[in-house]
């Protein structure tokens, strides 16, 4: 029996969790999977021993009321995988938390990979020499991050993004709309605030209030807003209380890619789902607020200009970010008004997204599983 200690820290790790034990699953039918997952890599049989909505934190002044209980947490899975080793340990994303687990699995001989980058190409140089002690290899999922690491003497591994080849292309918008009972005259707007419970803290309010505006210049338009779980879904209505009444407002309690489906614009929160807009062909407009003393830690080591993932990924800056201060209900309004007619804008950015596509296909089970079996291989060795 193959034993991988694994472990995702939010809900875009989970849907990358979920696919590489899928894949691992193919080629190792006696394997098992145990360390920290979300619903999905649990559906695939993966055993958490913590609640994965524990690590789900971002933000300096977040991660400090939450300390004592994250290194506690490490410390227990550090001691739990040193007396009962795995073949191989896979940290998914949450590099904070995954490259201590790593540096101190690796320190005693097992063997380490570490999946999706931490973004020390944007900020945080300084932990290269982290990841030179924690992880054995990267698999990386921008194209050019593998050239990135080489240079850093990091080994990598380039997969592509698993989304590319798990949302279906092209959109079947008119088909989504349909399921969700939307009347075809109506206009679609996707809101993904967050994951995070941080993230609905900050974004709801300015979420609702774009809405509210939006629906006062635009009356045809119904917005949709994905929540993953019961608990964000309560979180929010808890944030907004009784301002979005009368608010053309559907809520659904599942991933985003039905949203996305059906929308004609998104405003997203920074993340992931800037990707899954992206792949969905929907223009979108994206935001994020912090804490104010994350937000000056943040522009103190920030090297990129870009936090939108496609905006990355192309190195242009395709998509509107309001930031912080920036974050206001009119500028936002104003940037997705924009999108909501046949701009030049919005033509622009669908065009760019089928460039970065292009980008980013690949056979990415196949990349996955090389990177993986060399570690392995080396191992049994």
């Amino acid at each position: 029996m193959l034993k991988i200690g694994i472990v995702a820290g939010e809900a875009s790790g989970d849907q990358l969790g979920a696919s590489l034990i899928q894949t691992l699953k193919k080629h190792y039918p006696h394997i098992h999977f145990e360390g920290i997952a979300g619903p999905l890599m649990m559906a695939e049989g993966a055993r958490s021993l913590f609640p994965m909505e524990k690590l789900s934190v971002r933000g300096y002044l977040e991660v400090i009321l939450s300390i004592r209980e994250l290194l506690s947490i490490r410390r227990q899975l550090v001691h739990y995988f040193i007396n009962n080793p795995p073949d191989l340990f896979i940290g998914i994303d949450a590099p904070d938390f995954n490259l201590g687990v790593e540096e101190k699995l690796h320190a005693k001989g097992i063997k380490t990979v570490q999946m999706v980058a931490p973004t020390v190409w944007a900020w945080r140089e300084g932990r290269i020499p982290l990841i030179q002690r924690a992880v054995d290899r990267l698999l990386v999922i921008f194209p050019f991050e593998k050239d990135y690491f080489a240079k850093q003497h990091v080994t990598a591994t380039y997969i592509g993004h698993p989304l590319v080849n798990q949302i279906p292309y092209p959109v079947q918008r008119v088909k989504a709309r349909e399921s969700l009972g939307i009347d075809a005259e109506k206009r679609v707007i996707a809101l993904l605030p967050g994951s995070r419970q941080s993230e609905i803290k900050y974004h709801a309010n300015l979420f609702i209030a774009v809405a509210r505006r939006l629906s006062q210049e635009h009356p045809q338009l119904v917005f949709l807003i994905p929540f993953i779980n019961t608990r964000l879904k309560d979180m929010f209505y808890q944030q907004v209380g009784s301002s979005i009444k009368d608010l053309p407002l559907i809520m659904l309690q599942e991933n985003a890619h039905r949203a996305l489906s059906a929308a004609e614009v998104a405003l997203v929160a920074s993340g992931t789902a800037t990707l899954e807009a992206a792949l969905y062909d929907c223009p979108q407009v994206v935001t994020y607020t912090l804490s104010s003393l994350t937000a000056w830690m943040v522009r103190r080591k920030k090297k990129k200009g870009f936090v939108a993932l496609p905006n990355l990924i192309l190195d242009e800056p395709i998509i509107d970010e309001w930031l912080q201060e920036g974050a206001t209900v009119t500028n936002i309004t104003q940037s997705i008004s924009l999108l909501l007619s046949p701009s030049v804008k919005r033509e622009q950015m669908i065009l760019a997204y089928q460039r970065m596509r292009q980008a980013l296909e690949l056979d990415t089970e196949s990349a996955m599983m090389e990177g993986i079996k060399q570690v392995l291989d080396q191992h049994a060795n």
